[in-house]
C-alpha cells in the first residue's frame, strides 16, 4: 500500500497525515451544556461551547434577585472561569441563528462553525399563549435582566405609592399580581408578601407596606400541579398565611398597564403584573426542521437524539423527553444536568465503538419554597412541608450553586436575612433611575 509521498505503508519512516480530532459543539452553557462539556474533559476531542452571554446562571434563585434578596453576581459565574482548567474547551460568546444539518455547520451572526457532534442546550423563554404584547406590562423571569427589571418594578411601586396623593392610586401601586401557580409563581408571590409585610414595613412614612395586596392567579385548579395534591394544598395554605390571595381556575384574558381582567370578568387594578405562567423552548426545532411539542420542545428518542440525527443531542428545556415510567421528564436543573452527562457518555461511547444505552432519568425529588420556614418537598415515599422542607430546599440550592464563593455569599445573606428580616439588594437600577 502506498501513502501520499509514495512510500510503503509498512515503512517506519513513512510520513502519515495526523488524525483529525473530532469536534463537539455545545450550544448553551446552562446546567445541561456545562455537564456535557465537563463530561468530555478527558476526551480526545475539541469542545466548543457557545452562549449568547458570558456567564452561567443559576435560574432557580432568580426570584430572589427579583425580590431584592440576592445580587445578580451571587447566582452567576463567568463560563470561561468555570471551564478555565479544561484545556480541550473553547468558549465563544455568540448568538446562534441556524443549523445546517447536511453540512454539519452551526450558523451564528459572525461565523459558521463545523461540528462532528452537536449538543443543543439552548433552554426556554417566556410563553404568553399568543398574547406576546403582554410582555411589555408583565415581564417573565428567565434572565438577570428580567430579574433586575422586576426588582425595579416592585420597589418602584412602593416608592410611587409613598408619593401618591390619591387613595386609588396608592391601592393600585400596592397591588401585585403574579400570573402562574408553578414553582416560580409561588416563590415570587411568597417573596413579595414577605418583603412587604416583614422587610420594609418600617421604611415608609405615608404608607403601610404591610397592607400591600399580593394576588397569585392560576388558570388551573391547584398551585404547584406537579406536586402531590396534599402538598399542593399545603403550599396554598402557606401562601394564604403569608397574606397572598390565591385565585384558582382564573384565566387571564387582558393584561395592560392598568392590571388584569380574568375570564369571569373580575378586574384587578395593579401597576405591577408579573408573568410565571408558561415557557416556550428555543428555536432548536425550527433550526433542525424536526417535530416539536406545543411548547416548542424537540421530540427526541431514548438516546436524546432527534429523528434521524444520531450525531445531534437535544437536552434540558429544549427537549421533550419521556421517562421510563411514561411520564415527561421535568424541566428542572437536575434533569438537564443528567441529560448533559448522558450526551457526553454517548459521544465517548461512539468514539470507542461501544453502545451508549438509553437515557435514564433519576428523580431526586421536587422542591418549592413559599417563604420563611415554609416549603414543600416530594421525594416519592417521603414528603415534607414546613420547616423541614425549607431546610432541605436551602441545602439543595446551595449545593447546586456553582463556585464556593457564591455558596458562601448566598449562605451569609440568607443567614442575615433570617436573623434580621433584611434584604440587602434593594436597589432600583438601569432605566428606572430616570
Amino acid at each position: 500500500m502506498q501513502v501520499a509521498d509514495g512510500s510503503s505503508a509498512s515503512d517506519p519512516n513513512a510520513i502519515r497525515a495526523p488524525v483529525r480530532r473530532k469536534k463537539v459543539l455545545i450550544l448553551g452553557a446552562g446546567f445541561g451544556g456545562l455537564a456535557a462539556a465537563m463530561g468530555l474533559r478527558h476526551a480526545d476531542v475539541d469542545v466548543t461551547v457557545i452562549d449568547r452571554r458570558n456567564y452561567h446562571l443559576f435560574q432557580p434563585l432568580l426570584y430572589q434577585v427579583a425580590t431584592a434578596g440576592l445580587s445578580p453576581a451571587q447566582i452567576a459565574m463567568p463560563i470561561r472561569r468555570i471551564l478555565s482548567r479544561q484545556a480541550n474547551v473553547t468558549v465563544l460568546m455568540e448568538r446562534v441563528e441556524g443549523i445546517d444539518k447536511d453540512a454539519r455547520l452551526v450558523l451564528t451572526a459572525n461565523r459558521c462553525i463545523a461540528y462532528d457532534y452537536l449538543v443543543i442546550a439552548t433552554g426556554a423563554r417566556h410563553a404568553y399563549f399568543g398574547n406576546d404584547e403582554w410582555a411589555r406590562t408583565a415581564p417573565g423571569l428567565k434572565t438577570i435582566a428580567d430579574a433586575t427589571e422586576i426588582r425595579a418594578r416592585i420597589l418602584s411601586a412602593f416608592e410611587r405609592a409613598e408619593a401618591a396623593e390619591e387613595r386609588g392610586d396608592r391601592e393600585r401601586f400596592l397591588t401585585f399580581v403574579v400570573v402562574g401557580g408553578g414553582p416560580t409563581g409561588v416563590e415570587l408571590a411568597g417573596a413579595i408578601a414577605e418583603l412587604a409585610k416583614k422587610v420594609i414595613v418600617r421604611d415608609f412614612r405615608r404608607i403601610d407596606s404591610s397592607s400591600a395586596r399580593v394576588v397569585l392567579v392560576e388558570a388551573g385548579g391547584v398551585v404547584l400541579p406537579a406536586m402531590p395534591p396534599k402538598l399542593s394544598e399545603k403550599a396554598r395554605r402557606h401562601l394564604e398565611m403569608l397574606g397572598v390571595e390565591v385565585l384558582l381556575k382564573a384565566a387571564v384574558t387582558r393584561c395592560d398597564v392598568q392590571g388584569v381582567t380574568l375570564a369571569d370578568g373580575r378586574e384587578i387594578h395593579s401597576s405591577c403584573v408579573l408573568w410565571a405562567a408558561g415557557v416556550m423552548a428555543s428555536k432548536a426545532a425550527k433550526w433542525l426542521g424536526v417535530p416539536a411539542d406545543r411548547a416548542g420542545r424537540v421530540h427526541v428518542d431514548r438516546n436524546l437524539n432527534p429523528p434521524g440525527n444520531n450525531e445531534i443531542f437535544v437536552i434540558g428545556d429544549t427537549a421533550a423527553v419521556t421517562g421510563e415510567n411514561g411520564g415527561a421528564v421535568p424541566g428542572v436543573a437536575p434533569a438537564a444536568k443528567q441529560m448533559g452527562e448522558h450526551a457526553a457518555r454517548a459521544i465517548l461511547a461512539e468514539l470507542e465503538g461501544q453502545p451508549a444505552g438509553p437515557f435514564r432519568y433519576r428523580e431526586f425529588g421536587r422542591l418549592a419554597t413559599i417563604g420563611r420556614k415554609a416549603a414543600v418537598a416530594d421525594f416519592g415515599r417521603i414528603r415534607l412541608s414546613g420547616l423541614g422542607a425549607w431546610l432541605v430546599w436551602n441545602i439543595a440550592h446551595l449545593w447546586f450553586l456553582v463556585g464556593f464563593r457564591n455558596r458562601a455569599a448566598v449562605f451569609m445573606d440568607w443567614a442575615l436575612a433570617y436573623v434580621r428580616y433584611d434584604r440587602s439588594a434593594r436597589l432600583i437600577t438601569d432605566r428606572h433611575e430616570r
